[in-house]
């Protein structure tokens, strides 16, 4: 049995087309498909009569209501969490539900799993996108910024396919809490990833703004927390032996000219640097010795109930 998880935050029509969609789409595959939408501390109710319809190919349609608002990605983690505690399943494939994870490529996810023996997880990786030429110029300067800090390149979304047993690693890392895509890679579980078109949203615009795109994009990098730290502490130090020998030559330069304030420069890109190493230190050691969050421990805590809407009758 596979698990499609996928969060909504208000846009039931979305979720309604999304499930109409994957009903058709999956119609070919062998498995039997159950999809659990995580309901995301929505402030619209769900829909009299949704989903609306009947399915052909779903066997069940579950909706796990959050007692708050949590953001999408923990969302995603608590989806995740709730499923590897309660569902016996082969795999779980997570995925948006505005149309842009289409579920025409849950198939093309599922070829490439099934060539690896169900034993890697497989992310979609965007061969194109639709968004403006403004917020494709943003993208591609965190994605440099995301390389500089983490050491990685940023590759892949949300949608995937996992298999059981890398549901059960991710439970224990604390990390997806911020971002599941950055956690998988951050911590070396296996996976590949496949060329896939993102898809046009259902209707209108994303609800994320400004700050929530920077806060999403800042999760992918908090991820990387001992690495962040410890590339600006060699930062800093860089800087601390340059300003260094900046200095020597300025106070040399003192007592031959009139340069007196390049001394003063100097001395003040140092203290910074120290400075900066200093926060980078603390960076390094707050991340090893906090008591952190454990998904598989926390996550129940966000849950409020389960609601079954739809169950094909055999």
């Amino acid at each position: 049995m596979f698990i499609i998880v996928s969060p909504v935050f208000n846009d039931w029509t979305a979720a309604a087309r999304l499930l109409a969609e994957l009903d058709a789409a999956l119609a070919s595959e062998p498995d039997p498909w159950r999809v659990l939408l995580v309901n995301d501390g929505s402030s619209e109710p769900i829909p009299k009569g949704f989903p609306g319809r009947e399915f052909h190919t779903l066997e069940a349609v579950d909706v796990l209501h959050l007692r708050r608002n949590v953001g999408h990605q923990r969302a995603i983690a608590i989806g995740l969490v709730h499923v590897h505690l309660n569902e016996n399943c082969d795999a779980v494939v997570v995925m948006d539900a505005d149309g842009e994870d289409r579920p025409s490529d849950v198939p093309k996810l599922m070829e490439r799993f099934r060539q690896h023996g169900g034993k890697r997880i497989v992310f979609a990786s965007r061969a194109k996108r639709l968004e403006s030429w403004v917020f494709q110029c943003f993208y591609h300067t965190y994605r440099l910024v995301h390389r500089i800090f983490t050491g990685d390149p940023v590759r892949v979304g949300n949608f995937s396919v996992l298999p059981r047993a890398a549901l059960s690693q991710l439970a224990v890392v604390p990390e997806i809490w911020n971002h599941y895509a950055a956690s998988v890679i951050r911590w070396r579980l296996a996976w590949d990833s496949i060329p896939i078109a993102r898809g046009p949203r259902y209707a209108g615009r994303s609800k994320m703004r400004p700050i929530g795109l920077l806060l999403h994009g800042l999760s992918a990098i908090f991820v990387y927390g001992e690495i962040v730290g410890a590339r600006l502490f060699a930062a800093a130090l860089s800087l601390i032996a340059l300003a260094a020998a900046g200095l020597a030559a300025a106070l040399i330069l003192r007592f031959t000219t009139q340069l007196a304030w390049t001394a003063a420069v100097l001395l003040i890109v140092l203290l910074q640097a120290a400075l900066i190493s200093l926060v980078a230190v603390f960076t390094v050691i707050g991340s090893r010795v906090n008591v952190t969050f454990l998904p598989i421990r926390d996550c129940p805590y966000f849950v409020a109930g389960r609601e079954s809407l739809f169950l094909r009758k055999s």
